[in-house]
């Protein structure tokens, strides 16, 4: 019998504790990505998470011999396969961290080209935001991928807001991109889960809770 071979998703987590606002922002950007995937679409989807602190003596060890190490190789060839990328990073000294960068150095400079990523942030004040624009941006148009109109910046404030008359509330910026993610992977065929009505997700939960369920039984 004939297997369609699955959607990849591959979201990249550049935080450094465990566990971390960053990981926990790429979870749900990459379920939000699969949800509206399932739902537009017949092919399975496979979702894969990299910790990059996992990895961090590996990149190290690449970076002076040239030479990747079994684990890397294999999250290298994950980045590179993925149908559509998640790239999330913490804000350190207003930029992206220096692991996140010194991972995507391995990086071919071809080999996300044309590649839809959807790129996002961590920090502990919205006036890093811009971050997003003037760091992530040229990192991955230099790579030749394709970044979505959307990207997230989650501040610590975010975290259990709601959002108000004038600007949406992280859950639904949340939905707005893992659609924008989804219809690029499927050329458009996809749905943006920007109208998508709030659900028992988007309930308020207190960041301190949400940190708590990632951490190990």
């Amino acid at each position: 019998m004939f297997a369609t071979e699955p959607l990849r998703i591959v979201a990249v987590s550049a935080g450094l504790s465990n566990p971390s606002s960053t990981r926990l922002l790429a979870d749900r950007l990459a379920a939000a990505t699969r949800e509206r995937l399932e739902a537009g679409q017949d092919r399975p989807v496979g979702v894969r998470v990299i910790e990059l602190r996992d990895l961090a003596v590996d990149i190290a060890g690449h970076l002076v011999s040239g030479f990747p190490p079994p684990a890397l190789e294999d999250a290298l060839a994950a980045v590179t396969g993925a149908d559509g990328l998640i790239a999330v990073t913490p804000v350190f000294t207003a930029s992206y961290s220096g692991l996140f960068k010194s991972f995507f150095d391995l990086v071919e400079n071809t080999a996300l080209t044309g590649k839809p990523v959807l790129v996002a942030a961590t920090g502990g004040t919205a006036r890093h935001s811009l971050v997003l624009e003037h760091a992530m941006r040229p990192l991955f148009a230099y790579l030749r991928a394709v970044t979505l109109p959307t990207s997230v910046y989650a501040a610590s404030e975010d975290w259990g807001a709601s959002g108000d008359a004038y600007a949406d509330g992280l859950p639904a910026r949340i939905r707005r991109a893992g659609g924008e993610l989804a219809q690029a992977v499927t050329g458009g065929r996809a749905v943006s889960g920007a109208s998508r009505a709030p659900g028992l997700d988007d309930e308020v939960v207190p960041f301190e809770q949400q940190l708590a369920a990632l951490r190990p039984a």
